[in-house]
């Protein structure tokens, strides 16, 4: 399965109310967009500190939006990655 793949999954596990599935990929995974991921799975959560690790590690500030809104934002952005 190619990383987008797995990020594609990731969100589909967490988006289906699966979080440790979603967890369980992300936290497998060394690539900014999974701690990304990873970072918004925090949030959700709420693990607050966990999640402004993770945000750091993926080079994104915290974010003020709905989870909706960044879920579709992440959502987005891995679609356009190539394979």
């Amino acid at each position: 399965m190619s990383t987008k793949q797995q990020l594609l999954s990731a969100l589909e596990a967490e988006q289906a109310g699966d979080w440790d599935k979603a967890h369980e990929i992300v936290q497998a995974m060394q690539d900014k967009q999974a701690f990304w991921i990873h970072a918004y799975l925090h949030r959700k959560e709420p693990d607050v500190g966990n999640a402004a690790y993770w945000y750091q590690q993926a080079n994104k500030p915290f974010p003020h939006c709905s989870y909706d809104e960044e879920w579709q934002a992440i959502f987005n952005h891995i679609k356009k990655l190539k394979e």
